[in-house]
């Protein structure tokens, strides 16, 4: 009872993300190098699929590593993804690369945010940008979506709000629709309340990317983000992490951050 239970989860799990990822049964089979038939077979119960008919499935439907424990772990199947927290032993590497990072970035503001884009850590640079904001959005944990959209965070410092709000609403519409996870859903839904989402500054239409245009005691500062992830991560932590970079856009900005 229980094992028919595990088989059909797996089942209704696969065709979920298959599903979400637009494709049939038989585009599936074909990626996969198995009949269209068995693919069904798996979705509807009547075919326990082996581990390694999971993982190959998991690949091709680009499932995150989170996800794809999960479909194992429906299946009856052991996860075959560790998830280690930063500070523990196994992680240590990782966390003495992320530390070298964002030291190593200052003056520029650097910070690493998880799949929920709750800050797991940040250089001085980001805590001097956000000393200004409310207290309880400084407080962890702390979302980064929220403290920069929020009223009562960075929002009334961005020049470009419109613009940056849009930016960052389509990059976590992006998230979305590649995870599927109700907690980014609802912090979309709470982003898109607040104020400033006309959209109407679309700041320079000659430039290629969209800088965060922020007023300071120094002037604005215009500063361009990039994001780096971990290649090839085989632990669901490091696969989840992101550091977010800032450099500046103009002269008149970095001279301000060197302090010149």
């Amino acid at each position: 009872m229980t094992s028919s239970v595990q088989r059909e989860s797996a089942g209704a799990l696969l065709r979920h993300w298959r599903e979400r990822r637009g494709l049939s049964q038989l585009a599936l089979a074909n990626l996969a190098g198995v009949s269209a038939r068995h693919v069904s077979f798996v979705e509807t119960g009547r075919s326990k699929p082996s581990r390694r008919m999971l993982l190959e499935l998991s690949d091709h439907l680009d499932l995150p590593l989170r996800e794809r424990n999960a479909l194992l772990l429906a299946a009856g199947l052991a996860p075959a993804y560790p998830e280690h927290r930063l500070g523990d032993v196994p992680m240590a590497a990782v966390s003495d690369a992320i530390g070298r990072i964002l030291t190593s970035h200052m003056p520029f503001p650097a910070l690493v945010v998880d799949r929920h884009w709750t800050m797991i850590d940040a250089n001085d640079a980001v805590v001097a940008l956000v000393a200004d904001c409310a207290p309880s959005l400084i407080e962890p944990p702390v979302n980064v979506l929220r403290l920069t959209l929020h009223p009562d965070g960075l929002a009334p410092r961005i020049a470009n709000l419109g613009q940056w709000r849009a930016h960052l609403l389509a990059r976590l519409r992006h998230q979305i629709a590649a995870s599927g996870d109700p907690e980014l859903m609802r912090l979309h839904a709470e982003l898109e309340g607040y104020p400033g989402g006309d959209g109407a500054d679309h700041g320079d239409g000659a430039a290629l990317v969209v800088p965060l245009r922020l007023r300071s005691d120094d002037g604005e500062l215009s500063l361009l983000s990039t994001t780096t992830l971990f290649g090839t991560p085989l632990d669901v932590t490091v696969s989840e992490l992101a550091i977010e970079a800032f450099y500046p856009a103009d002269d008149a900005t970095a001279r301000v951050l060197l302090g010149r």
